[in-house]
Order: structure tokens, then sequence, then C-alpha cells
């Protein structure tokens, strides 16, 4: 009999998170997208060197881009490549989304988000959400949810 064979889940598939966003942001919708990468940032990212707290999605002329990630070059390097860590990356979706997301983003107001890299089957993906801003009481609303939920937990471990 042969058997079935069950692929296992790689817990580091995770490769960057965006924890600031949701403190700042309340997320609506995720959106998967995946990056047009060159060589030598394929190899950064599986060594981890990157940073996408400060990163934004902008669309324009039809397309979705990504500014102000930051990718750290590794030493290894080949000399003849000039690395720009900072460039900006496209972002490849399908045009219903991408539609979807141009109308929501000029008409209503949204912001578009990086929330999470990881990588699905050997691919680079970015996890995008559609987001609108939190003010100052937002936040702190949040925290003390946040808090009340902690100390119902303690007070149910007790008893």
């Amino acid at each position: 009999m042969a058997k079935s064979k069950k692929k296992k889940q790689d817990h580091s598939s995770t490769i960057a998170l965006n924890k600031k966003a949701r403190h700042d942001f309340f997320i609506e919708e995720n959106y998967e997208a995946g990056i047009a990468l060159e060589g030598w940032e394929v190899k950064s990212l599986r060594a981890g060197h990157i940073q996408i707290k400060e990163s934004y999605v902008l669309v324009k002329d039809g397309e979705a881009f990504l500014f102000g990630a930051h990718i750290s070059p590794l030493p290894t390097a080949s000399t003849h490549i000039h690395p720009d860590p900072l460039r900006s990356r496209k972002l490849l979706m399908h045009r219903r989304e991408l539609d979807r997301l141009i109308g929501l983003v000029d008409r209503k107001g949204y912001t578009l988000v990086p929330l999470a890299l990881y990588w699905s089957r050997g691919r680079a993906k970015l996890d995008i959400g559609l987001a609108k801003g939190k003010q100052a009481h937002d936040k702190r609303n949040t925290i003390k949810d946040r808090d009340w939920k902690r100390e119902q937990g303690r007070i149910m471990k007790k008893s």
C-alpha cells in the first residue's frame, strides 16, 4: 500500500511582520500579492534581512507598488550589481482585485498597508490590508479591551 503524503506546515514561512499596522489601522480586508524581486533580494529575504514597518502600498497607473520596504543586501552580493535597498517593488495581483482596490482607495479614503511577508510554495507573498486609520481614542479603546481580555483569562485560570 502506498502511503499518502501529507504536506507539513512550515511555521518558519513568515519572513517579516508589521505589528505596528494593526495598532495604527483598522484592517477591513486582506489581499495576497506576489512581489517582483531581483535575485539578490530573494537571497536577502531567505536570510531574513527585510523591514516592512515603515512601508506602504500605492496604486499608480493601474498597478500596485510597495514603497519604503528596506531589503538589506548581503555582503556576498555580486560585485557587478549595485543594490538599492529602498527601491519600489511591483506587486503582482489580479486585474479585478486591482480595480476594486483603486476604487476603494480613491473614493472611500482607505489606505493599503503591508501586514506580513511570507513564503508560499517557494514564492514571496505580501499580505496587504485594506485599512482605515485609527485615532488616539480608538487606540486607547483597543488597549483597554486587550487588558480586559487578559484579566478575564487570569480570573478564569484561578477558578
